[in-house]
């Protein structure tokens, strides 16, 4: 099985237009459009009864005392944890592609409704859910996508990974504001097959693209 995207090359930078955040001219961070990537997949083997996709960041500082400190940068030493990004389930099995902006097109404070999407499919909550959970403007369930917006201090280039799940299941054994975590555990065992595509972003203009 094969994922491609219109949107970026693997293992090039994610433009802009599909992360949560870009460089500001002004101070270190602003808005962006927050479109989702186009993808599009082929190859699906026989017997395959519907699709999962996860985007998750791999890079993300296990502990918060340098992110986003002025005067500090978080080390590239210190180990990182996933963040997901977007948590999709329940895709048709004639479903083979993703038009960009379909799942997003802007960056909703208190999160986009969830969990049903479009022909059938679910979102699942992705992490802002708990990042923003201390914050009175932005805290509530985040379904859907939800792009790159890495610490603008980080002192390395983080990865975003999308991984299409081809299942022998029609649905998903998960229900109400379910986690990327939990879809990784509750289609083990169900998987045929599954194809990755990374795209890399960064906000600080130290680090190198």
């Amino acid at each position: 099985m094969q994922l491609s995207s219109e949107s970026f090359k693997d293992g090039a930078v994610i433009p802009g237009e599909f992360a949560f955040c870009v460089p500001a001219r002004e101070g270190h961070v602003a808005l962006s459009t927050n479109l989702n990537p186009q993808l599009a997949w082929a190859g699906a083997p026989a017997g395959t009864q519907s699709f999962a996709l996860i985007c998750h960041d791999p890079d993300v500082p296990s502990r918060g005392d340098d992110v986003n400190q002025e005067g500090r940068s978080v080390p590239a030493e210190l180990p990182r944890v996933d963040f997901f990004h977007w948590v999709l389930v329940d895709l048709p099995a004639s479903t083979t592609a993703i038009a960009p902006g379909s799942h997003s097109c802007a960056v909703t404070p208190n999160g986009k409704p969830g969990p049903d999407g479009p022909g059938g499919s679910r979102h699942g909550i992705n992490d802002y859910t708990g990042w923003f959970a201390g914050d009175t403007q932005m805290k509530g369930n985040y379904f859907g996508y939800d792009g790159p917006c890495p610490p603008w201090n980080d002192s390395i280039r983080h990865r975003y990974v999308f991984t299409l799940f081809a299942l022998d299941i029609p649905r998903v054994p998960v229900e109400g504001t379910f986690t990327g975590q939990q879809v990784r555990e509750a289609i083990a065992g169900h998987v045929l097959a599954q194809a990755s595509l990374t795209g890399t972003y960064s906000l600080n203009p130290a680090v190198p693209a």
